[in-house]
């Protein structure tokens, strides 16, 4: 083996039966910028572009015994973390990680791009202990709104759910504005100091953004794991979201996934 060893990257999410977004996405995507992937998995799903069939979530335990069998073994330089499927799994999986020495991005899945339910209640209450020891937190407009009870008007207002977010658990949040209905993307980076970046690009026309959260936290934590400072990892990984979009295979009939292999490595 000669040259520098791939940064080990561990995905503790759902399974996506169609590829497109959860541990599917994110192994495509560590792949294919540099990273060696490796996953614990949360739950699997019956999904297609149109939608979520079906949900069968793993107990925690059987979560957390795929966690150490990782980390015992191989480790890891950075944790992507996305569907949990309950309550006790986010309670556990921060338990376990409170020690950990790398990276951690926490993608607060509560719903599918189709609007099919992946969170209940408590498991998003139990969110908290998992901001707490996250390294980013990557929320969509709805799911910051869930998480802070605040107005998302604006991109001042945005903004400062973001930053009210941060302060609460000590972490930075990318506030992802590709929810919003305007001709721009705005992406707001704010670290606990309050100290904000904003990214800012033109809305790629098309329907096929199956899978873009998970696509950017897996990116993100793959970046981090090559050892890039939060700020351009972030910078990295929107490119190469958009470039993934841009080349986007028009499978399925309804949200279609992500051409994460015609991207290559930006690390």
């Amino acid at each position: 083996m000669s040259g520098k060893p791939p940064p080990r990257i561990l995905s503790v999410a759902g399974s996506d039966s169609s590829g497109g977004a959860g541990i599917q996405a994110d192994i495509k995507t560590i792949t294919m910028l540099g990273g060696y992937a490796m996953t614990a998995i949360t739950a699997v799903t019956a999904q297609n572009t149109r939608g979520v069939q079906a949900v069968e979530i793993f107990a925690p335990e059987f979560v957390i015994a795929q966690v150490e069998s990782c980390l015992g073994d191989i480790g890891a330089d950075a944790v992507k973390i996305g569907m949990l499927g309950s309550a006790r799994t986010a309670l556990t999986l921060a338990k376990r990680l409170d020690s950990f020495a790398g990276g951690i991005v926490f993608d607060p899945v509560m719903v599918a791009s189709s609007g099919a339910e992946l969170a209940d209640t408590a498991t998003i209450a139990g969110f908290a202990t998992l901001m707490d020891i996250a390294t980013l937190v990557t929320p969509n407009l709805p799911e910051l709104g869930a998480l802070t009870a605040m107005p998302l008007g604006s991109v001042d207002e945005i903004g400062e759910a973001a930053a009210a977010l941060a302060r609460r658990h000590d972490t930075s949040v990318l506030a992802k504005g590709g929810h919003g209905e305007d001709a721009r993307v705005v992406d707001i980076l704010v670290a606990p100091s309050g100290e904000a970046m904003v990214f800012d690009d033109a809305r790629l026309p098309g329907e096929h953004t199956h899978g873009t959260g998970c696509t950017l936290s897996s990116a993100i934590a793959t970046l981090l794991g090559h050892g890039q400072a939060l700020p351009h990892a972030v910078r990295l990984a929107r490119r190469f979201v958009r470039a993934s979009i841009e080349n986007a295979p028009g499978f399925g009939g309804g949200n279609g996934p992500l051409g994460h292999q015609a991207v290559r490595s930006l690390a």
